[in-house]
């Protein structure tokens, strides 16, 4: 069974969340998900900057698919 993601240094811009975690194979991995209703983008980087870049250009539109 495979660990749970643990998830460290968290901030929200506008409604996205970055994190920090660890990937199975003990990489430090940044996620950025955002957190409306229906909107499902998420995404893993390798660097924080991206993450947090990702999240301040991302343009939500919910419901879209």
């Amino acid at each position: 069974m495979p660990r749970p993601n643990r998830f460290r240094d968290v901030i929200r811009i506008g409604p996205v969340q970055v994190a920090t975690h660890t990937d199975g194979q003990g990489r430090t991995k940044h996620a950025a998900a955002c957190t409306a209703p229906g909107c499902g983008f998420s995404a893993d980087y390798t660097d924080r900057p991206g993450a947090e870049l990702a999240a301040t250009t991302h343009q939500c539109t919910p419901g879209k698919r």
